[in-house]
């Protein structure tokens, strides 16, 4: 006698066969900012992590393997160049999207093998567009750029414009 199994219809909704969420570490020292971040990341079918600060992220992704890392630049404890440095070191290879407020962070991004920078106020489609980028980009692709050789670098003006588009 053959038995047949059938799934049952609660299980069948729920897509038990997803592959593994991308987890993404959004550090921010401003709860509303890692607040809607996180509601739209999540939304997005992201597992998201946060952190207030560059060392609290540091601290975070020594427990947990990141697949990439959103970080704004202006925090206090240890600030977004000194993060990005550290995450730098131990992952040369881990996808950085800076975020940030500041004019005349395009030429540092790009000379440090930034992944991207993106500017506020943000652009949530591109930045959407832009984690996917990177998400998908070839491993030789980052190793040029973490080696300072020529790769792709996504850069986001702000919706109100770029310092380098002003006259």
């Amino acid at each position: 006698m053959t038995a047949t199994y059938a799934m049952p219809a609660t299980i069948a909704r729920t897509n038990i066969m997803k592959p593994a969420q991308r987890k993404i570490l959004l550090v921010d020292d401003d709860p509303g900012v890692r607040q809607i971040l996180h509601r739209l990341l999540m939304d997005e079918d992201y597992l998201v992590f946060s952190a207030a600060n560059g060392a609290e992220a540091l601290r975070l992704a020594e427990t947990t393997e990141i697949d990439l890392v959103l970080l704004d630049l202006n925090m206090p404890v240890k600030n977004g160049w000194e993060t990005f440095e550290q995450f730098s070191i131990k992952n040369p290879l881990l996808p950085i999207i800076l975020i940030t407020a500041r004019v005349n962070q395009f030429f540092p991004a790009l000379a440090a093998g930034v992944g991207a920078l993106m500017e506020k106020p943000l652009d949530f489609v591109k930045l959407f567009h832009t984690i996917q980028d990177l998400l998908d980009e070839p491993e030789d692709a980052r190793v040029a750029r973490s080696l300072g050789r020529p790769a792709a670098f996504h850069h986001v003006p702000s919706k109100t414009g770029s310092p380098l588009k002003e006259g």
